[in-house]
C-alpha cells in the first residue's frame, strides 16, 4: 500500500532548507526509496511549509529513514526550523489521477461506441497526430471520420497495459486486438485475427482530450494481413 508522510514546518530560511533537500537527493541516489516529493507554501503565511513525501509502502519509508544521509539532513533541517516539525503518516486508501481515468474510459469505449459519440471524449479544437496521416487531423469531425474508417475495417478492443500521468498529460501503453472484417488500405476483408501494440500520449483540458500522439506497429499489422514479409 502506498505510504505518504506529511512534514509540517515553519522556517524563515527556506532557501537553505531547499539546498539541503537537493543535497539529500544527490547523496541518496541509488539508495532512497522515496518516489515523489512535493513542498507547498502556505499562501497566508510565508514561513509555513508542508512537505509531502511518497513511498511505495510504509516498509520502504522505514528503509529510507534508516539511511545515514536521511538522518543527517533531517537534523540539519530541524536546525533551520523555527519550531520542531510535525509528522503525519498516511496509508493511501484512494489514489486516482482523474485524467488517467478519462484516458482509460476513452480506450475502453473505443471499438464499442458509435462514431457519433467520440466527441464525448474530445474538446472541440482537438488535434490528432497519427504517423500514418500526412498532417494532423483537426477537430472532432475529422477524427470521427478517421475512427469510423477503423471501425468499418475491424472489430476491435483495446487492453490497457500501463499508464503514466504528469500534469495535464497521460501516456497509455496498450494492446489492440481485432478481426479484419472490412476493407483496410485497399486490402479486402480477410477475417484474420490481428493484434498490435502501441502507445498514445494525450493532453487533457477540463477532463477532455485536446491532443493525442499515436505510436503503433502499423507495419506489423500489414504483415499479419499478408501484405508485407511475403
Amino acid at each position: 500500500m502506498t505510504f505518504v508522510q506529511l512534514i509540517d514546518c515553519r522556517t524563515s530560511r527556506f532557501d537553505e532548507m531547499n539546498r539541503l533537500l537537493d543535497q539529500w537527493v544527490e547523496q541518496t541516489k541509488g539508495k532512497r526509496t522515496a518516489t515523489h516529493d512535493i513542498i507547498g507554501k502556505d499562501r497566508s503565511d510565508a514561513s509555513h511549509f508542508i512537505e509531502i513525501v511518497e513511498f511505495p509502502s510504509y516498509e520502504e519509508a522505514m528503509r529510507n529513514s534508516s539511511l545515514p544521509e536521511t538522518d543527517r539532513i533531517f537534523q540539519e533541517m530541524v536546525a533551520l526550523c523555527d519550531e520542531t516539525p510535525t509528522f503525519t503518516d498516511l496509508d493511501v486508501v484512494r489514489d486516482e489521477q482523474l485524467n488517467t481515468l478519462a484516458a482509460r474510459t476513452f480506450f475502453e469505449a473505443m471499438g464499442r461506441m458509435e462514431p457519433e459519440r467520440i466527441g464525448d471524449h474530445l474538446t472541440d479544437d482537438y488535434v490528432d497526430h497519427d504517423p500514418s496521416y500526412p498532417q494532423p487531423v483537426q477537430g472532432v469531425a475529422g477524427v470521427r471520420e478517421q475512427y469510423a474508417g477503423w471501425r468499418a475495417a475491424f472489430d476491435f478492443t483495446f487492453r490497457i497495459d500501463d499508464q503514466l500521468a504528469q500534469g495535464d498529460q497521460v501516456c497509455t501503453r496498450w494492446m489492440w486486438t481485432a478481426r479484419h472484417k472490412g476493407e483496410f488500405l485497399g486490402i479486402p476483408a480477410t477475417g484474420q485475427d490481428v493484434a498490435m501494440q502501441g502507445m498514445t500520449w494525450q493532453r487533457f483540458r477540463n477532463g477532455k482530450i485536446c491532443e493525442s500522439h499515436w505510436l503503433y506497429d502499423r507495419a506489423g499489422l500489414l504483415e499479419q494481413l499478408g501484405v508485407l514479409g511475403q
